[in-house]
């Protein structure tokens, strides 16, 4: 059975750099860490493995980023809901934010968010997700 739910991909850029995200264009990062916030509702685990992936075919935001960026850690939240958003807004009202970045299928401002890596932990959670590793998800 595939598992569900929502998960937050913990990224690091070591420099600051401008980066062409598809047909967004080209948007400046700030080195430092983000919090990239997703939902997949059919197959956690396969979305998760192609995040992990270097070679695929550039499809959301995300694959962009990921061609510059660090993934230090995923967190998950299995749940047959779609959390997604509740949990970007969540971020969006503690953290600045990459303005309409991974956020083209709904009416959120952002699902990318900056800040200091113990600052992105420390809403990670409180939203209950648990590190990817951990052994509850094996």
């Amino acid at each position: 059975m595939q598992r569900k739910g929502s998960y937050v991909l913990l990224l690091h850029l070591p420099q600051s750099q401008h980066i062409t995200i598809g047909k967004k264009g080209r948007v400046h990062f700030t080195r430092g860490y983000y919090a990239y916030v997703g939902s997949a509702l059919n197959g956690l685990d396969r979305r998760i493995q192609r995040h992990k992936s270097l070679k695929k075919k550039m499809h959301w935001h995300i694959d962009y980023l990921l061609d510059h960026a660090q993934l230090q850690e995923v967190y998950v939240k299995e749940n047959s809901d779609k959390e997604e958003c509740n949990i970007a807004r969540g971020f969006a009202q503690q953290l600045p934010s990459i303005k309409g970045f991974g956020c083209s299928d709904c009416d959120c401002s952002s699902h990318l968010f900056y800040g200091e890596q113990d600052q992105l932990l420390t809403l990670i959670n409180k939203v209950e997700m648990r590190k990817m590793g951990d052994q509850s998800l094996v």
